[in-house]
């Protein structure tokens, strides 16, 4: 591996789970742990097999071996066999990255009701991810070391327990204030065996980022102190942190990436 492509190793020789990884925060989390030398990675996708495939030849630039699994996290057969998949293929698993997750807001699905959009995110970000997980520790705690301590992190919101208006925020709120207190719940259960820590993603340029201008795209500016849209990179980076090996003193956590919320106040000019 060139040295260009490690210049942060925090989980060098590791094995890692990514799901939802053909494309978003998925897929930069997935480059970000090759670049930070993991060893082999499973990628894993619902639909988007051509995306997989895309993150798969992303990643092995980076000199690191590839699984790709395909599974529908809503139904308990393709859950299981994708842990079966993933500690068959990868032999052991490091770290676990439930990133997998309904978008709602993009492709024929956005037409759909309410109740239809909240039943699918239901499914599959609280269900499938709650389901999926307890599976997975499942087999961490009868086939690993107690020294090797893997981790685990889901993914939340950062509005999620602060409220925003509209549909969306009615419908994520919900499910990912109960993400995040499945993975401080689940903390509690399993430690110091398994770590298990969240991010929690503010205004990040995603799919539905990247088609918003004017009023959306503005608020997203202005509510992070930093002053811009986050990017999928920029999460990737904090998934990285709390899944590396070297920081297993780091369990329990919600790790907001919204650039600071922004609380001032802008006095008017005279």
């Amino acid at each position: 591996m060139s040295d260009k492509f490690c210049s942060n190793s925090q989980m060098r020789g590791t094995h890692v789970v990514v799901t939802g990884a053909s494309s978003g925060i998925g897929r930069a989390t997935a480059i970000e742990m090759a670049m930070q030398g993991a060893r082999h990675l499973l990628i894993h996708y619902c639909s988007n097999e051509v995306g997989a495939a895309e993150t798969a030849e992303e990643v092995e630039r980076f000199g690191a071996t590839v699984t790709i699994c395909q599974a529908d996290l809503s139904l308990q057969e393709d859950r299981q066999n994708l842990v079966e998949a993933a500690f068959g293929q990868l032999s052991e698993v490091n770290a676990w990255v439930n990133n997998a997750g309904v978008d709602v807001l993009t492709g024929e699905i956005a037409n759909q009701g309410f109740d239809s959009k909240l039943q699918r995110l239901l499914s599959v970000d609280l269900v499938g991810t709650i389901s999926l997980s307890r599976l997975v520790v499942a087999r961490w705690l009868e086939e690993q070391a107690v020294d090797a301590i893997p981790a685990m992190t889901f993914i939340g919101w950062d509005q999620a327990d602060q409220g925003m208006e509209g549909d969306a925020g009615q419908m994520f709120g919900p499910v990912k204030a109960a993400v995040m207190a499945y993975a401080k719940n689940l903390a509690q259960s399993v430690a110091p065996c398994v770590r298990v820590n969240a991010v929690a993603p503010g205004w990040i340029k995603t799919a539905w980022g990247t088609e918003v201008t004017g009023y959306w795209s503005d608020r997203a500016i202005a509510q992070s102190l930093m002053g811009r849209w986050g990017t999928a990179q920029d999460v990737a980076r904090a998934i990285c942190y709390l899944s590396s090996p070297a920081n297993h003193f780091i369990t329990g956590q919600v790790l907001e990436v919204n650039g600071g919320w922004n609380r001032r106040f802008d006095q008017p000019k005279s």
